[in-house]
């Protein structure tokens, strides 16, 4: 007896692996299906300290809102997006919907990310793509090299280096994200 089998495209196959796996975070960079398993409890905890203290600024006064876990549509492949642990977008975004979850990149003005055990992704995947898509700034809290990165400012589709914090330091957000936010490295770090 033949079975016939029939060829997924990749949003396809993103679409099956997240309904298969509640919990994960499956998204397309660069072409390349990635999975990433739920956080663990230090990662949620830098999360709610740091959308603690964007409340704290007045976040909800800036024409800016944080939110978890919302698509970012990028403009690197037709199927490429990405689901930032965390963005601060322009508090209009849902008029920038693209599809499914996903949001266009104009909106988004910070996104932030806590690496985890596919830590390689968030340090170069996501550099290159969100640099392309023009993310204003984009700080990734890595816990595998025990610091902050913030790049900030991409320019032809690319960031400059990004400035390095070390634990006993602060980092600052920019301000363009529309309040004046710093949290302390081992905060982030640690949660």
């Amino acid at each position: 007896m033949a079975v016939l089998q029939q060829e997924l495209t990749l949003g396809e196959a993103a679409d099956q692996l997240a309904r298969a796996l509640p919990g994960h975070r499956v998204e397309i960079l660069q072409g390349r299906l990635t999975v990433t398993p739920p956080p663990d409890g230090s990662h949620g905890l830098s999360l709610t300290k740091f959308c603690r203290a964007l409340e704290r600024a007045g976040i909800a006064d800036s024409g800016a809102e944080w939110i978890q876990g919302v698509g970012l549509w990028l403009p690197t492949l037709p199927a490429d997006f990405a689901i930032p642990d965390l963005s601060v977008v322009d508090d209009d975004f849902r008029d920038a919907y693209v599809t499914k979850n996903y949001y266009a990149p104009n909106v988004f003005r910070l996104v932030v990310e806590i690496t985890s055990s596919n830590w390689s992704d968030d340090l170069g995947p996501k550099v290159e793509c969100y640099a392309q898509a023009g993310i204003p700034a984009y700080l990734i809290v890595d816990r595998k090299h025990d610091e902050i990165l913030l790049y900030t400012e991409p320019a032809d589709g690319k960031y400059p280096d990004p400035q390095r914090f070390k634990r006993g330091q602060d980092v600052a957000v920019p301000e363009s994200i529309g309040v004046r936010v710093e949290l302390s490295v081992d905060t982030l770090l640690d949660g």
